[in-house]
This record gives structure tokens, sequence and C-alpha cells, in this order.
């Protein structure tokens, strides 16, 4: 049994994730932003196994560490650190993007992962031994027009992940980096600021990946062996070639 955080556990991939690992018989500590929907899997959850939850948003770094500060002792031995929590915001050049959006993407995808990071590092390096899952993007292995501020955080997220793995291998600490796809979930109609109708088209004439099948990738790596350490991991569906081009019918 490990004892696994999950940030952005609320919805999308960290809720599917924090799904499975909990039927597997782990320890979870669900964070997110919204109260109700906390309790509410946290309930759901319960049924399965122990299950903590930590509300906070991961771009206040004060919120955060009063957050995690506050975990009981039993709680505090964190085995699995999941980096889930993330967002789009706009699809717009940089010539007419808007800051605001901006911020809120480099604050979350960036900010947010260090600070979690950061947090939790120090307690895996006493134990030596740990695993973070850091979740990126196919937008990180190819810059497309209109998302330049968005494939730059998840390009980040992976430089991130790489200067990990070099920090953190001596402590046997495992550092797994993944760059799932076209899924479908809430992540366009948060892009689109919630038009429904706009975020259906980029799921429209193929099957996209679904959340379940990047929490299925995150559970194979970190319930590899111990000498095994899934450093990078590439999720396409299998109508998407690269990350501009998917074959519609």
């Amino acid at each position: 049994m490990k004892t696994i955080l999950v940030t952005g556990a609320t919805s999308g991939i960290g809720k599917s994730t924090a799904e499975l690992l909990a039927k597997q018989g782990n320890r979870i500590i669900i964070c997110g932003r919204r109260s109700e929907v906390l309790e509410s899997l946290k309930t759901e959850l319960s049924q399965f196994t122990e299950i903590f939850s930590l509300k906070f948003d991961v771009r206040n770094l004060e919120e955060l560490e009063k957050a995690i500060n506050s975990l009981p002792a039993k709680w505090k031995d964190i085995d699995v650190l999941i980096n889930n929590a993330g967002n789009a915001h706009g699809l717009d050049p940089l010539s007419a993007g808007k800051t605001d959006d901006w911020d809120s993407m480099i604050d979350g995808n960036v900010k947010g992962l260090l600070y979690v990071s950061k947090m939790i590092i120090p307690g895996m390096k006493e134990r030596n031994s740990g695993h973070i899952v850091n979740i990126s993007s196919v937008a990180a292995r190819q810059t497309y027009a209109n998302g330049v501020v968005y494939c730059a955080t998840k390009k980040a997220v992976d430089v991130i992940s790489e200067g990990m793995r070099i920090e953190l291998t001596e402590f046997g600490i495992k550092v797994t980096n993944i760059q799932p796809g076209a899924v479908e979930t809430d992540f366009s109609v948060v892009r689109f600021k919630g038009d429904q109708e706009r975020a259906a088209t980029v799921y429209a004439g193929y099957e996209p990946l679904k959340a379940e099948d990047i929490a299925d990738s995150i559970a194979y790596c970190i319930n590899a062996p111990k000498h095994v350490c899934i450093s990078d991991m590439t999720i396409y569906p299998t109508a998407q070639a690269e990350p501009r081009t998917i074959y519609r019918k």
C-alpha cells in the first residue's frame, strides 16, 4: 500500500487516477479547489480505502503550504506525488493573447507543479524513496499556432521532469513524465471558456483517449518493480499521428 497525493483530483485525469489507485488499495490524498466535489469524491472512494482531502489552489503558495502542512502525521510520508493539476486557457495568437490567460497557465502548469513538488520532495529524500509523476502533454513535443504559451508551459514540465530525475535519482526517487495526446475531458471546455459546442468539435470524428486510459498508464508506471523507472511516456489515440494531426471520419 502506498500513500499517494493527487493534485487536480476533482475532475478529468486526476479524478480517474484517484479512483483507480484507490481501488488498488492505496491510501489517497485528493487535492482540488472545490470543497463540495472533494467531499463527494472522498465519500465515493472511502468504500475502497483510506482517503484524505485537501482543498487548495496550486497557484496559491501560501494556501498550498498551509494545506499540506496540515496533514496528520500518518499521512505525511507521501510515497507518490502525481502532479496533475493544470489548465489551458484561450486559443489565440500571441499578438491577441490575454495576459490573464497566460498568467493562469504559467502559474498553474509550471509554478504550481514546482510549489507542490518543493513541499513533498524533502520527505522523499529523507526516506530515500518516492515517485513523482508529472503530467505534461504532446504539446511539449510540437508547438502549434495559437497555443504557444500552453505549449511552452508543457515543455517546461518536460524540462522540470528531466531536472528532477537528475537531482533525485541518487536518492532512490523515480520521476515519470507523461505526455497525453487528445483526451476527452473538460480540458477544451475550460480552454474555450465554457463553450460546450466549440469544445465538442475537438473530439468529433474520431475516438479520443479517455481519462481512464491515462490513469491506467500512471498505475502501470507506479506499480513497476522497484528497479524499473518509466522515465517518459507518450500516449496518443490511434487516430492521432502527432500533436497537430488527427484523422477524422
